[in-house]
């Protein structure tokens, strides 16, 4: 893994001036300028994380993967879908999490406008009126599509850059759900409960990282089905 992460530039820190103090026992060392962090500390890290991801996979709990920065959208948004987890990729709305109530109101009129378009109910409509109906349907997915699903908060976030997405952790923080976070230079790792000490700028450092947690939720699923199967058979047995 210390290998996958060196070559992903994973240790490449923010300028020096730009550091948050409490980030200094992940830095390894500056280079003309530029924090490098640890990256055996952020093996460690990632490990404890993704173990962390795993057991709440197998015990049924959901995560939701955040970030909504352009280089780690599609990256975060297909890994999420390939684990079937909720996701946020295009904008945080503030209250997402603190008012989930109302945001479940907007999920639902989407579904509804969703239903409508796609079962012919909508005869009597002008061509215009579905249109506006369909470009509402649109705008409203492309904020809400990701959490479609999730009836209830999830149990823990998996976000990329804290300091981009700090009103999501600001949430989570207020209501007691777990944050599973990659942590740069610039950010204080403190306001998570499992850091991961990484670049959150570049593409392939945010794609290692995803790939790493991801891999370790579909082992938790996996084991999941395996204790549900076990569970079947030996009750067809008694």
């Amino acid at each position: 893994m210390y290998k996958e992460l060196l070559e992903a530039g994973a240790h490449f820190g923010h300028l020096k001036r730009k550091w948050n103090p409490k980030m200094q026992p992940y830095i390894f060392m500056e280079r003309k300028g530029i924090h490098i962090i640890d990256l055996h500390r952020t093996e460690s890290c990632l490990t404890k994380a993704a173990d962390y991801a795993r057991q709440l996979a197998k015990s049924g709990r959901k995560i939701m993967f955040v970030a909504t920065k352009k280089q780690a959208r599609d990256i975060v948004k297909n890994a999420a879908e390939s684990v079937n987890m909720p996701f946020v990729t295009d904008r945080w709305l503030g209250g997402m999490m603190t008012n989930f109530s109302t945001i479940r109101k907007s999920v639902k009129k989407m579904q509804s406008i969703e239903r409508m378009l796609s079962d012919g109910s909508l005869t009597s409509i002008t061509k215009k009126e579905k249109l506006t109906l369909s470009r509402e349907r649109d705008k409203m997915n492309k904020v809400l599509g990701g959490i479609t699903d999730l009836n209830r908060l999830p149990h823990a976030l998996f976000v990329v850059d804290i300091h981009h997405e700090h009103i999501a952790v600001a949430e989570a923080n207020r209501l007691g759900i777990k944050t599973i976070a990659m942590v740069d230079t610039n950010s204080d790792p403190n306001l998570v409960d499992f850091p991961i000490p990484a670049n959150d700028d570049a593409s392939r450092s945010i794609e290692v990282i995803t790939r790493h947690m991801t891999a370790a939720i579909k082992e938790g699923l996996a084991e999941r089905q395996a204790n549900k199967a076990n569970a079947t058979e030996e009750e067809s047995e008694d």
